[in-house]
């Protein structure tokens, strides 16, 4: 089972990073060039005086916490143990195929472009013959880890086969090692993989664009249904306060997913007082009622009490342009209000990174974004009426 608990130009960003080759990986270097990974195994910790302990209770097979601004890994227990990612895995997706295509390219949805889609699949309701917007479809894909929207926009992307390569090539541009994919909408398929490293790296790149951002922040939203727009909640708790569990202060995305093999994971984002922390959590053991929420809100309070005073375990290579010394991603936040936060929803603010473009000058990438632009502008961007 795989059920689930407009784009700008500036989405170019996270291709741009692809493109550039530049790595978010564990760091030291090692002596001969090589990237020195974290153990595979075990908690790794601060051992500071007076640092906070990490809170009791962590049952998860994997966890990872770090530093969105900096990309310091704040403590982790088995980072790149290799576990099914589930729906998490859409975070990776939409680094790659959401660039290639505007917010408000129609797709006409044949019956072609749902083939496939498993058994037990979370959906958003996408149907043959209705025809729905870029946007939508990513609404779909953030809000309620449709399978359905996926794979309407892996069709339009070339379709599955070549949209897993190209995750799969991405995946390895930003040093995800321990990646591998299968299904693009992260449906359970023999050897598919990643690790709570691989994920929180695919999680901070997708924060620095920052229409990734606003689709992952977005709490609540509208989509197209037979009799008109319906609305539609996000299935991450702690973004949506639902289901028990209370909205966590800060938080701003970013993607949970369930499936029977993978057991709960997520990917959550929070800031506060200008830091941005990422944790991921994969498969709690615990059996505890929203366990995976619970534990992931243990640990950004810790991050969060103990960020900037202890000694980080481990690094996430900045993304740094490839020619032109730029310095490390660091997102901005900002508000995002009216309708192109929540897709048209008339609810609440949603708080977003890089948004207004500020993602852009934090990644200091001015130059290279204009090169990309002129490559874009000689050979077109994908999509219009479809």
């Amino acid at each position: 089972m795989a059920i689930d608990a407009g784009v700008s130009r500036k989405a170019g960003v996270v291709a741009l990073i692809a493109v550039a080759g530049v790595s978010l990986t564990s760091i030291p270097a090692a002596a001969n060039g090589a990237t020195a990974r974290q153990p595979a195994a075990g908690v790794q910790a601060p051992t500071d005086p007076g640092t906070a302990r990490l809170p009791s209770g962590l049952s998860a097979l994997s966890w990872m916490v770090a530093d969105a601004d900096t990309g310091n890994v704040l403590a982790a227990k088995s980072p790149h143990r290799k576990l099914a990612p589930a729906s998490t895995l859409k975070t990776l997706f939409a680094v790659t195929v959401l660039p290639k295509f505007s917010a408000g390219t129609v797709r006409r949805v044949s019956s072609a472009d749902l083939a496939g889609v498993g058994a037990g699949s979370s959906v958003v309701g996408v149907r043959q013959g209705r025809s729905y917007t870029v946007g939508d479809l990513w609404r779909g894909v953030f809000l309620r880890s449709g399978n359905d929207a996926v794979h309407v926009l892996a069709a339009m992307n070339g379709g599955w086969r070549t949209t897993a390569e190209e995750m799969q090539e991405t995946a390895r541009k930003l040093g995800a090692r321990d990646t591998t994919v299968k299904s693009p909408d992260g449906y359970d398929a023999p050897g598919q993989v990643s690790s709570a490293h691989d994920l929180t790296v695919f999680a901070r790149a997708g924060l620095a664009n920052e229409d990734f951002a606003r689709y992952c922040a977005t709490t609540r939203a509208t989509f197209p249904g037979a009799g008109g727009a319906t609305r539609i909640e996000n299935t991450n708790r702690l973004l949506a306060g639902s289901h028990g569990m209370a909205r966590y202060p800060g938080i701003i995305g970013v993607k949970n997913g369930y499936t029977s093999k993978a057991g709960n994971t997520l990917i959550a984002a929070a800031r506060r007082n200008g830091r941005t922390l990422l944790v991921t959590v994969l498969n709690p053991q615990s059996q505890a009622y929203n366990g995976v929420y619970k534990e992931a809100a243990a640990l950004l309070d810790w991050g969060f009490r103990t960020a900037g005073t202890a000694q980080p375990v481990g690094t996430l290579h900045a993304v740094r342009a490839a020619d032109d010394g730029a310095g490390p991603m660091r997102p901005a936040a900002a508000e995002v209000t009216g309708a192109a936060a929540r897709g048209g929803a008339p609810w609440r603010t949603t708080l977003v990174l890089g948004a207004g473009g500020a993602g852009v000058a934090a990644l200091g990438l001015g130059p290279l974004l204009a090169r990309w632009w002129q490559a874009r502008g000689r050979s077109g961007r994908r999509g219009g009426a479809a």
